[in-house]
């Protein structure tokens, strides 16, 4: 396989009035064509913002300041406004984090997914609200051609998102960017949305990058996952890799967190004490190591790198000085 997409450095800060704070520092990622990449960590790690910065929607005074994004050859944080448009919702679909502020409350949900080909497409809007209706069947939603003339307010909350879904698939887009799309839904409707999501890839032959906090829903459906901590890349491995060889001490403490089915009396699931570091705040070493229990003077001296990890697979990467390969240095 090739890399659809790689990152390579990639730095973003937010302007302050007292300076620059680093908030996303030296990712480097890449997706391969027809895999799913999931992308897991704590609120505030950088996982919406890396993504966000590739398709230029960062928010004011955030800015993308370092490295390079390649989308099938071509560097997305180098291309003009105008040509990163025409890539944008044709090449590049992204599903948004919440379908009730993302959509447009005034607009009918036809006229919403038409517009994204209407622009895209140069389609004939009769043609655009026929192409509508196909998508809003594609992604289940019943009686599609009625649905075109609802508003958003109408559907319930698993409807409003397959209508997210829709209108990132209106481009027939190689990359499907899905921003956390099940967060505000109940888990009956989250497991659709996935299934959803892992049919229409399967059918299309689509890449897909899945945002979330959330391990245990990205298990069914990531072929790969990458762990961030603190705008960096603490791990990086093969789905079964992280949950059967979880080897960053944040790895392992997110897995320890979860909830599990077994025959012991109930108790308190463990946390990881602290807080993430303020965005520039990271301390001098390890962003990790003032949460870390397992943390060495050398933690706090310099910050690690990500290296293979021995005797694992050769697709697992793990930035620790201490955990990689038990006991050897990364």
């Amino acid at each position: 396989m090739s890399a659809l997409l790689e990152i390579r450095g990639l730095t973003i800060d937010i302007e302050r009035d007292t300076g620059p704070a680093r908030v996303v520092d030296g990712i480097d990622l890449a997706v391969e064509e027809g895999e799913s990449l999931g992308i897991v960590g704590e609120s505030g790690c950088g996982k919406s913002l890396t993504m966000l910065s590739l398709v230029g929607l960062l928010p004011n005074r955030i800015r993308a300041t370092g490295g390079s994004a390649r989308f099938a050859g071509q560097d997305l944080l180098a291309l003009p406004q105008e040509a990163l448009r025409k890539l944008r919702g044709s090449q590049i679909g992204f599903i948004f984090q919440d379908p009730m502020t993302s959509l447009n409350p005034v607009m009918r949900v036809g006229e919403q997914i038409a517009e994204a080909l209407i622009h895209q497409s140069g389609m004939a809007k009769p043609a655009a609200m026929e192409r509508a209706a196909e998508l809003l069947e594609l992604v289940g939603i019943p009686s599609p051609r009625d649905r075109l003339m609802a508003y958003p307010h109408e559907l319930s909350g698993g409807m409003r998102q397959r209508v997210m879904i829709a209108i990132g698939l209106a481009g027939s887009p190689r990359l499907l960017i899905a921003d956390e799309p099940t967060t505000a839904l109940d888990v009956t409707i989250q497991a659709q949305i996935v299934d959803l999501v892992r049919d229409l890839k399967d059918r299309f032959g689509m890449s897909v990058v899945w945002i979330t906090h959330d391990l245990a829903l990205i298990a069914g459906l990531a072929d790969r996952i990458a762990v961030l901590y603190a705008g960096t890349v603490v791990e990086d491995a093969p789905v079964e890799v992280i949950f059967d060889r979880p080897t960053h001490p944040y790895t392992r403490g997110l897995l320890a967190s979860l909830p599990t089915l077994t025959d012991r009396p109930m108790t308190r699931l463990p946390s990881i004490g602290g807080t993430p570091p303020e965005p520039g705040r990271r301390p001098p070493g390890c962003p990790f190591a003032p949460r870390c229990t397992l943390a060495e003077a050398a933690c706090d001296a310099a910050v690690p790198k990500l290296a293979a990890v021995p005797g694992s697979d050769p697709r697992h990467r793990v930035a620790c000085f201490v955990t990689a390969g038990e006991g050897g240095r990364a």
